[in-house]
């Protein structure tokens, strides 16, 4: 399985009304290239089954670059599953982070 499709797994596994970081997803495909998580993602060929507007910088940060309407459409997304806001652009990380455990 290369890489993108390691990624596309593990986002499949975040519940709805959590989120989580391309750090945290890096982490746990044993590397430390966010970056290229973020690639993964943003190439993300299966929108309906892998819901990569879970997934924020390691600030809680939406993505500038979300799909259609940019952060926006994340912010509505998130919202409807029920996750708190900071301000505009940062998710509650304290309240709804999700860390994979070592078996994910």
């Amino acid at each position: 399985m290369n890489f993108f499709d390691q990624v596309y797994d593990l986002v499949k596994k975040i519940p709805e009304g959590r989120v989580t970081t391309y750090g945290e997803i890096a982490q746990a495909l044993g590397t430390r290239d966010a970056r290229k998580v973020g690639w993964a993602l943003h190439s993300n060929p299966y929108e309906d089954v892998v819901p990569c507007h879970r997934v924020v910088n390691k600030n809680g940060r939406l993505a500038p670059n979300f799909a259609f309407d940019g952060p926006g459409e994340q912010w509505r997304r998130l919202e409807q599953e029920g996750i708190t806001f900071l301000d505009r652009d940062h998710v509650n990380l304290k309240q709804h982070l999700f860390v994979f455990d070592s078996h994910s």
